[in-house]
């Protein structure tokens, strides 16, 4: 591919470490109800919750994260109130960038690219997110801005609408949410595999590596070894 002027990032997965972020918030807040919980059954469970909800009738991504406490709770014999399901609503700010993020990031603005986010989000929670950032994104493409969660196609489509003539390349960590959709409308795609998994389906995405170092440096190859 001829190189990328525009850089778009899941964000959630992709710059930040959604995993330890979404354990951490409930391993704390069923320990102090007296409730023992085991990491990887939290996310086993919540992989299975979460997508289920966002393919509903369009709520907030606050009412998702919510209810997805709540049903994950009721599976995990952890039962919580609804105003006490809001605890990962509200952690979600605290929830961490992963160690080569800002680094790449930082060397792509460098670079000279434009970066954007296209995120499954409500506005004010990429807000709170935003500050583990050192650098700055022009575009911005939310599901509260449209109505919609990836993978449906909107967050592309408005991406595609502002970024227009420009060679455009997307990053994401999701199989489900982004390198299908991107693949389905031809848009280039990179698979940050963090944990070497295998692909899903019959979309193959344009590279993998397994870190945003690695992207760093596959950028800097030449076309020729793309």
């Amino acid at each position: 591919m001829s190189a990328a002027e525009v850089l778009t990032f899941d964000c959630y997965g992709t710059l930040i470490d959604w995993e330890r972020g979404i354990s951490d918030a409930f391993l704390a807040a069923s320990r102090e109800d007296g409730v023992a919980l085991h990491r990887d059954t939290v996310l086993t469970t919540y992989a299975d919750v979460e997508p289920t909800l966002q393919r509903a009738t369009y709520r907030s991504y606050r009412e998702v994260l919510t209810e997805s406490a709540l049903e994950c709770g009721r599976r995990l014999g952890w039962p919580v109130s609804r105003d006490r399901a809001g605890f990962l609503a509200e952690s979600l700010p605290n929830w961490p960038p992963f160690p080569d993020t800002n680094p790449a990031l930082e060397i792509l603005r460098a670079q000279g690219h434009m970066l954007g986010i296209l995120s499954n989000i409500d506005d004010d929670l990429l807000e709170g997110t935003r500050r583990h950032f050192g650098v700055a994104f022009e575009l911005l493409v939310t599901a509260q801005q449209l109505r919609s969660y990836k993978p449906d196609h909107a967050h592309f489509e408005r991406a595609q609408a502002a970024i227009g003539s420009r060679r455009w390349l997307h990053v994401a960590q999701s199989y489900f949410h982004d390198i299908e959709p991107a693949c389905a409308l031809g848009i280039p795609v990179v698979w940050v595999n963090r944990k070497r998994e295998s692909p899903m389906g019959s979309a193959r995405p344009t590279a993998e590596v397994t870190d945003l170092t690695q992207l760093v440096d596959w950028l800097a190859a030449p076309l020729s070894m793309q």
